[in-house]
């Protein structure tokens, strides 16, 4: 039997506009794999607002619990795309049509993510 696995909708907005959304997919059981479909409103947003989807994603407990995260992100949101590779661990990046597909591993909850020396933290 399939694992159907857990769904959920993350946004960031600016006002009352949204600017950038998640649709997230986790395991039902911990230590699996999270699928996430990142999504900016096109044209200029805010700096920072990509990232802070990320984060925001990244931060879900049911994300801390899996391993494995795949992911699909506009080719060219070198924002987005960036902040992952900061957030994960062996990181791979590819190009499919206009998208950027992610394959990369979740560091364990208390471990340095990617980027980062022991004992520094990722929120200033």
């Amino acid at each position: 039997m399939t694992d159907p696995g857990k769904q959920r909708h993350v946004e960031i907005k600016d006002g009352e506009e949204t600017v950038a959304a998640a649709e997230v997919t986790t395991s039902q059981k911990s230590g699996g794999t999270v699928h996430a479909s990142l999504h900016a409103q096109p044209g200029h947003i805010a700096p920072g607002s990509r990232a802070s989807l990320v984060d925001a994603v990244m931060d879900l407990p049911e994300v801390q619990a899996s391993e494995h995260l795949q992911a699909t992100v506009p080719l060219g949101d070198t924002e987005s795309l960036q902040r992952l590779r900061e957030r994960t661990n062996d990181t791979a990046t590819r190009p499919a049509g206009s998208t950027a597909l992610v394959d990369a591993n979740i560091p364990p909850v208390g471990e340095p993510e990617s980027g980062q020396e022991p004992g520094e933290t990722s929120s200033p």
